[in-house]
């Protein structure tokens, strides 16, 4: 076995790329395998929708970012918000963000800190439900959020996910309005990337899994591939129940958080 814990980071390109380097700094041997790609909204009609919303932000009572692609894709530079003024600093709005990651690509995009609501850095999980007792007090009947999310290929007016924390707006009485920012798809996995799943799924390597969907690519692209002798690191309940399902022998949760991942994959090499 190598003498340094080595892990498969399967998050989309860029942040694969980051977590990669992260990882790195923490004394792990990590290997990018996007599982998941991020591209622009192509569709006419979603892209028109994405430009409405740009220019209603203001009205809203808060933005909801699903992740740092949302921030990414919705505050683009040379779109409507700079050329109307309303760049992230001239929005009175609030920016709601589910775990570090998007906290950090708003305060990037030029959002202020003090406008921001996240998840405390203690919060065992990164999610809705650990920002829903954030954000609820400053609610009140009648207002209006934006949730700001990926649609996946092909792409629907408005995209999919956070329909947990839309059921808790709609019950408090407030407006839940969705836009699709980005669209996630199968990424096109060349040879060596499929080389490189063929060996992870038998040689002891650590997956690290952010996203169910990650997961169904997965099995899309390696159709009837053993995943017995595989080893996974779900950073969600949710996704270690799909890795389980996918047939990975050995499945383990923690923390989403970068020191917490680190330790576990440590901790999981030693033993």
């Amino acid at each position: 076995m190598n003498c340094a814990p080595r892990a498969l980071v399967t998050r989309p390109a860029h942040d694969a790329a980051q977590w990669v380097r992260d990882l790195a700094a923490q004394g792990v041997v990590a290997q990018a395998l996007p599982l998941i790609g991020i591209r622009s909204v192509a569709a006419p009609v979603l892209a028109q929708a994405l430009q409405q919303a740009r220019a209603a932000a203001p009205g809203y009572r808060a933005l909801m970012f699903v992740s740092g692609n949302a921030v990414t894709h919705f505050f683009e530079p040379n779109v409507a918000l700079a050329l109307t003024g309303q760049a992230p600093a001239a929005i009175n709005t609030r920016a709601w963000a589910p775990g570090p990651g998007t906290v950090q690509a708003l305060l990037a995009a030029g959002m202020p800190a003090a406008r921001i609501d996240a998840p405390p850095a203690s919060s065992a999980q990164f999610d809705s439900e650990a920002l829903w007792p954030v954000v609820a007090p400053q609610l009140k009947a009648g207002d209006c959020v934006l949730i700001v999310r990926g649609a996946s290929a092909p792409a629907a007016p408005g995209g999919s996910g956070r329909e947990w924390l839309a059921a808790r707006l709609a019950e408090a009485g407030v407006q839940v309005d969705f836009v699709a920012a980005y669209e996630r798809c199968a990424p096109a996995l060349d040879a060596s990337a499929l080389a490189l799943a063929r060996q992870g799924a038998q040689d002891g390597s650590l997956w690290l899994l952010s996203s169910s969907e990650a997961l169904a690519h997965l099995a899309q692209a390696l159709p009837g591939q053993d995943w017995q002798r595989a080893r996974a690191l779900a950073t969600h309940p949710r996704i270690a129940q799909a890795a389980r399902a996918t047939g990975f022998g050995q499945v383990h949760e923690c923390r989403p958080a970068l020191a917490d991942v680190a330790a576990s994959i440590k901790s999981l090499h030693a033993r």
